[in-house]
């Protein structure tokens, strides 16, 4: 890794600090809905570590993103998911990395195809800056003091035995 690139703080704790920002709101009627792949893989973590009752839903947003003409449909795309009645539900967004927030308004217009939330959050692990759309998080565990450039990306992975890590990688199509 060259010395120019930030050091990227442990996943983990990031994540450890999203649940303690969480905790206080999450309640009977608080819904978690990832954004695959990344953001499932928080919520997940997230639903399990606040013990939620209602289901975690998923969204995949590829239908719904304003570039889709020039991406074409991505072999990866999988259904949504929202296994809860979204009228008037108090969902919560999950994604891993806040960049320009385009794909969170297409997982918001991915919900309102699924009927009309009675309010919408959003927690991601990292706010990058560079936005586009005037979007922010009401949870972000960590917002990096510069703006990553636009040919680099964070990449949330995950092991077998279910550990995050973020990397930062030279972007495929910047």
């Amino acid at each position: 890794m060259p010395e120019s690139q930030p050091a990227l703080p442990d996943t983990e704790a990031l994540l450890a600090a999203l649940v303690e920002q969480m905790r206080p709101q999450a309640g009977p009627d608080m819904a978690l809905v990832g954004i695959h792949t990344g953001g499932v893989w928080l919520a997940e973590r997230l639903h399990r570590a606040l013990g939620l009752s209602i289901p975690m839903g998923s969204v995949d947003v590829s239908f719904h993103r304003d570039d889709y003409s020039s991406r074409s449909l991505h072999p990866g795309t999988r259904a949504s998911s929202l296994p809860f009645d979204v009228e008037n539900a108090r969902i919560v967004i999950v994604d891993d990395v806040l960049y320009t927030g385009r794909t969170i308004r297409a997982a918001m217009n991915e919900l309102f195809d699924f009927g009309r939330p009675g309010s919408i959050d959003l927690a991601v692990l990292v706010d990058r800056g560079g936005r586009e759309l005037p979007i922010c998080a009401r949870y972000c565990a960590k917002t990096l003091a510069e703006v990553l450039p636009a040919d680099q990306e964070l990449v949330l992975t995950r092991t077998e035995e279910d550990v995050l890590s973020l990397t930062l990688l030279e972007r495929r199509n910047a």
